[in-house]
Parts: C-alpha cells; structure tokens; sequence
C-alpha cells in the first residue's frame, strides 16, 4: 500500500495563533504533539473536511504536528494505522465503523500510543478513545426553520449509512420540523456510501418525486438534487450556502476543535485518552451550531428558534438523542 501521507507546511506566527478560536489559544502552551490522521474518504468529504480543518487549526496554533492519509480502504485501514504508530505518533485519529475490530487489535499492541477513533463502540483500555458526530442540536434547530415552509409537508432526509451517529442526527430534524408541525410527514434513503455525490443526488430527487419539498442532506449531493428541481435543502456538518444560495437555507454545523483540544490536552497531561469524547460536539462546548440565511426563511419562525437555541445553549433543554433507524 502507498500512503498518500502529507505533511503540511502551515500558517504560523503570532497574527495566526490570534486569529484561531479560543479553546485553542488556551491549549498551546505545551510542546506540539505528534498526530497522525487516517482518513477513509477523500478529505473533500463533508465530515472528513470538519475534522481536517479542526487539524490544520491545531497545527496552526502549535499545538499538534498534523500528517495524514486519505481514501485508506477498510483492507488497509490496520496497516496505515500500524504504520503510523511504528513512525512514533503520539496520537493516531481515525474512523473505525468499518473496521471495528481491526482498530482495536492495533490499539492493543501499541499501548503507549493514544488512538481516539470515531465509532458506534465504547472506549476500550487507557489508550483506545472514542467520540460520535453529535450536530444534532443544530439539525433540531434546523428542523424547527424547516417545519413551516413545506407546501407538500413532506420532508426528506438522505443519508450514508443507517449507523446511530447517522441515524440520531436524521431523526433529530425530524423532531424539530414535527415540534412546530405535528402533522409532517417524512421520506429517507440511504445510500450505502459515505461519498458518493451522484448516488446521492439520486436518492434526493427519488424523494422530490414522491413529494418532497425540503430535504435534509446528511451526504454530499443531496443538494444538488434539491438544485435540479428547485425545492429547499439544508445541509450537514459544513456551510453549502455559498455553493447552492438559492437552495439551502440552514446548515447543521459541526466542529470538531474542541474535541481535538481535549485529547491533546489529556496526551500533553499523560492522562489516559480511554474515555469516550464525543461530549465536545455538543453545544455547550462550541462542538456544533445552526447557521441560516434569515431572508429565506419565514420570520415568525425565527423567534421560537432562537429561543430553543438560547435553552440548548444554557443546558435547559435536552435535544433527544434516538439513534434508531429512520424509515
């Protein structure tokens, strides 16, 4: 296998570490450390690209040495992950739904390596951490926006694969359209890709067809079906507005600095890193927030909006996490 392993040459200097967000301004003051990044899909990918750019930031502030492959398939997912750990990575990220098992044999033959890793498991030892995507507040929030403006009442969602993290975040827009409209109804596919843009503007517009009006894309593409047939999207995990601005009206955000802050501090701490992170996705910690586009959006919607933001923000209301698959 070629890794296609690439060191960054990155912004530095003391406009650059001003102009990062604050958790990590506070978090440089201890040497760099060493972090490698395996990446199942191109990092072009919606959710790939979060946590790349939350990489480059820490790199940016000092805070990690950023190295990383992309497009890594699932048979040599062990491999790049081994051979990061043999070239004295301090912290090895990475994706583990497909290779659940696989990450977790490496972890244990590499002790003195911390590996934080996205999955649908829990921790495992002192050095196998975990975290979920959890921009499911913001897709609630969306949702609430959403759930005026159908003609059909009809919604749609498209998603990769029907794992919880997927999963919570499509039904947590559902919440929030069915809280300001009981009576909506809902359509979602999956399809069985986490990058697959063509696939996915299918799926969409199978959706439009069978009418939907509004459609949730938690995959790349899904706005562009949306754009071919001129109804309203709204995206996941990073701002489509300015590629698609008559189309998507709302984004669910996700950013991913704060949980890069918390395992390197705890890597910098000696602390173990064997405890699950995905905490710091969450609002309260400036993990994921709703941005939209006031203009294309009934007014009467925002207020109750944003009075359930200021709540979430505050910790007065709970969004429900339902990681059961949405029919």
């Amino acid at each position: 296998m070629t890794l296609k392993s690439t060191r960054r040459t990155l912004m530095t200097g003391a406009a650059a570490t001003l102009a990062l967000p604050a958790f990590l301004r506070r978090a440089n003051a201890q040497a760099a450390i060493r972090v490698a990044g395996v990446h199942a899909s191109p990092v072009e990918n919606a959710w790939n690209s979060r946590v790349h750019l939350a990489m480059q930031e820490a790199a940016n502030a000092s805070l990690i040495e950023y190295e990383f492959s992309e497009s890594v398939a699932a048979t040599d997912y062990p491999r790049a992950m081994r051979e990061y750990a043999e070239a004295g990575m301090q912290l090895i990220w990475g994706e583990s739904y497909a290779v659940e098992r696989e990450a977790r044999e490496v972890a244990a033959d590499y002790a003195g390596t911390a590996f934080l890793m996205g999955s649908s498991g829990g921790p495992q030892g002192d050095n196998f951490g975990v975290f979920g995507t959890r921009n499911h507040e913001a897709a609630y929030l969306a949702g609430m926006l959403a759930g005026t403006m159908s003609e059909s009442n009809v919604y749609g969602s498209v998603g990769g694969y029907p794992i919880p993290e997927v999963n919570l975040l499509i039904n947590a827009f559902r919440m929030g359209v069915s809280e300001v409209n009981p009576d909506a109804t809902f359509l979602n596919g999956f399809i069985g890709a986490w990058f697959d843009p063509a696939r996915a503007q299918e799926a969409a517009i199978a959706q439009i067809d069978a009418g939907a009006d509004i459609l949730f894309g938690e995959r790349i593409g899904t706005a562009d079906g949306a754009q071919a047939r001129g109804v309203k999207a709204i995206g996941s995990l990073i701002d489509y507005t300015p590629r698609y601005p008559d189309t998507v009206f709302a984004n669910a955000i996700w950013n991913y600095g704060p949980t890069i802050a918390a395992v390197v501090a705890d890597v910098q701490a000696g602390n173990p890193v064997g405890r699950d992170y995905t905490e710091y996705s969450f609002m309260a910690h400036g993990g994921n927030e709703l941005v939209y586009v006031p203009d294309m959006v009934p007014a009467d919607a925002i207020p109750d909006m944003e009075a359930r933001r200021a709540m979430i923000e505050a910790g007065d209301f709970e969004v429900p996490i339902d990681p059961a698959e949405p029919a």
